[in-house]
């Protein structure tokens, strides 16, 4: 491997020839080989969004000429259109205010828009980094991150998985079956209804991450070091946000307290809380989902799911609920995730928190796969839910919970009474009222109608 040298104020480092990375970037990535988990995509697409906005901001107020914000904002948009991916190595274990990660940014524009200058009238501090600092800019990445991700890519998979339930439920509408709580049989319930309530959890974390993104809208950009904006312009701040909200067409604003902006991270704890809110759901319904299709014989079996694999490499024909397991497995991620993020949040002292990394790496990571999991359940499981009629028939007419119907004709004592008697001598429901003459058996079907339970 050929090598050039680069310097910073700590001297001479050897940097391989074909990367844009400078000194720092090479000493983190030598001095944290810890585990295989980089900075996450995300957060270097919210680099160098910032990065780009920070410089047009800078030209606005008088700090930075044409020429180099120009050159500048054509290095971060081959950022963004993936021509430099290879030039950001860094772990998500290294120092807690992302400070390396802020410098190889810095020094993969800085280096770029010199080799496309011509000439090296670009710095990674004094440039790429103007009127900025690592407190200030890992904040706000993150914060853009947060957004995008959540905004872009996971609530519009949200919205693909509620038209699948939609359809489910109108494909299913008529059909009654056995209500269920603790596991044990109900009062009768339409298919539908069922349905309605799987729709009905992703709607509520749909408008739970909704009430969250105006948190993590606020930026931290223009605190500087420690909230107090040193040697960046009064109103820097401010006109950099702007320039995020028109890059992204998301309303961004500066935050108005950058000494909080900077030390707290609540805003990513309560925008995650909703990501597992989100997690707890999904689990939700894909247990129901394979409580549901269990069997097919020797369980409930009132629904069937797509056959997608073989299910075992002893038992032949055998299917498992293999995308249920896939959803539930990523919500205990998430879940874990959250615990790691409340941990991180509380930590750093005074003027800044320093596990921002892995809150990063984290949040990104629960975000991605609540999309990626919600697509891979809808499009192999959800859509091809078919209802066993016949079970749920059959259930629902010989469930003891039907006798509920009767509690205003006979009393709860006495039905439960019948309900005892149906259980203890294995006989049907009707078979009981009548036998303890409670009902004729004429009054008994005009009473218990399942369709009219529900």
């Amino acid at each position: 491997m050929e090598y050039r040298i680069e310097h910073d104020s700590m001297g001479e480092m050897k940097v391989p020839a074909d990367r844009y990375w400078g000194a720092q970037t090479q000493r983190s990535y030598q001095n944290f080989k810890i585990g295989t988990e980089k900075m996450p995509a995300e957060i270097i697409r919210a680099f160098a969004i910032l990065k780009k906005s920070a410089a047009v901001a800078n030209n606005r107020l008088g700090r930075l000429d044409d020429k180099r914000k120009d050159i500048i904002c054509q290095v971060c948009d081959e950022i963004l259109a993936g021509k430099l991916d290879g030039n950001f190595p860094l772990a998500v274990w290294q120092t807690g205010s992302g400070t390396q990660s802020n410098m190889n940014m810095n020094e993969v524009i800085a280096n770029r828009s010199n080799e496309i200058a011509g000439e090296k009238i670009f710095h990674p501090n004094d440039t790429a980094n103007m009127s900025q600092s690592s407190n200030d800019t890992f904040p706000t990445a993150l914060h853009i991150a947060s957004t995008l991700i959540i905004d872009d890519y996971l609530i519009p998979q949200i919205d693909h998985t509620i038209a699948a339930l939609k359809k489910l439920e109108k494909e299913n509408e008529g059909i009654i079956k056995s209500g269920r709580t603790h596991l044990q049989d109900a009062v009768p319930i339409a298919f539908s209804q069922e349905i309605s309530g799987w729709r009905g959890m992703l709607e509520k974390s749909k408008q739970q991450l909704q009430a969250a993104l105006p948190f993590t809208e606020e930026l931290a950009l223009g605190g500087t070091a420690v909230g107090t904006g040193l040697n960046a312009p009064k109103s820097f701040g401010e006109e950099a946000a702007k320039v995020v909200a028109s890059l992204t067409g998301k309303p961004f604003v500066s935050e108005d307290n950058k000494f909080h902006a900077l030390t707290s991270k609540d805003a990513v704890v309560f925008a995650h809380g909703a990501l597992k809110a989100l997690a707890a759901n999904c689990m939700k319904i894909a247990n129901d989902v394979r409580w549901l299709a269990c069997g097919p014989r020797c369980g409930l079996g009132e629904i069937t799911i797509p056959a997608n694999e073989p299910g075992s490499s002893i038992m032949p024909g055998k299917v498992n609920p293999t995308q249920c397991e896939a959803m539930t497995m990523v919500a205990v991620q998430v879940m874990g995730n959250d615990a790691a993020i409340g941990f991180a949040a509380s930590q750093g002292n005074f003027e800044l928190n320093v596990f921002m990394p892995v809150i990063a790496h984290n949040f990104m990571q629960s975000a991605r796969l609540l999309a990626d999991a919600l697509r891979s359940f809808t499009d192999n499981c959800l859509i091809g839910i078919k209802a066993n009629k016949e079970k749920m028939d059959y259930n629902v007419h010989n469930s003891l919970m039907l006798v509920t119907a009767l509690n205003p004709y006979i009393g709860y004592e006495n039905a439960a009474k019948a309900s005892n008697e149906a259980f203890r001598e294995n006989i049907s429901l009707k078979e009981a009222c009548v036998s303890l003459g409670f009902l004729t058996p004429e009054q008994f079907d005009e009473y218990v109608r399942p369709e009219k339970m529900v």
